[in-house]
């Protein structure tokens, strides 16, 4: 199966406010390192800044947020935070979203990728190792630096391609969605079951 990765935009602050409010206490832990409220939690996606970051996306059929990843660029390199909701981990998610922040990076010309997690953080952890990066854990916490290639002509393309069908499967989404919502507002909601 194919995981499409969408590149995120402000307009879809609240959807990650929601994705990160829908992960248990523990998982937030996880993912920012530290025990995070919602009031915290929506001032980290208030400081997200679009225009330099890049915050990539899976989208389930209600178009609700079920993975992200948060590239940060700063000086030449690049830390990246995944999340996946409970549901929708082991299916590839995590390491679709690691892979499209990974050639954001690269194409970006960010050298070195670097991710700081919990040792814990198993999934992260699992991700790192897989992805062949360098990783130093101290006291609980760990450091990963993957060195990125440069990026060139296929890289690029593949990027824009990706991104391309991403758009196009959140659009139908989207449609199939309103329609859906039209259907129910008219009719009632179709009866389920035997």
């Amino acid at each position: 199966m194919t995981i499409l990765v969408k590149r995120l935009a402000p307009l879809h602050r609240d959807a990650l406010v929601q994705h990160f409010a829908s992960l248990g206490a523990e998982d937030r832990r996880l993912r920012f390192g530290n025990m995070m409220s919602d009031a915290g939690v929506a001032e980290y996606v208030r400081g997200i800044d679009f225009h330099r970051d890049a915050v990539f996306g899976v989208f389930d059929d209600d178009l609700g947020l079920v993975g992200v990843t948060h590239v940060a660029l700063s000086d030449g390199m690049a830390e990246l935070g995944v999340s996946v909701l409970p549901g929708y981990r082991g299916r590839g998610v995590g390491k679709a979203l690691f892979d499209r922040g990974g050639m954001f990076a690269r194409n970006q010309r960010v050298r070195v990728l670097f991710m700081h997690c919990l040792t814990e953080n198993k999934a992260m952890m699992h991700i790192a190792r897989n992805s062949k990066m360098r990783i130093v854990a101290a006291s609980g916490e760990a450091d990963a630096h993957l060195e990125l290639p440069p990026g060139d002509h296929a890289s690029i393309t593949r990027e824009l391609m990706q991104e391309q069908i991403a758009l196009f499967d959140y659009a139908l989404r989207s449609q199939v969605l309103s329609a859906r919502r039209i259907r129910d507002a008219a009719f009632g909601k179709p009866e389920t079951g035997a």
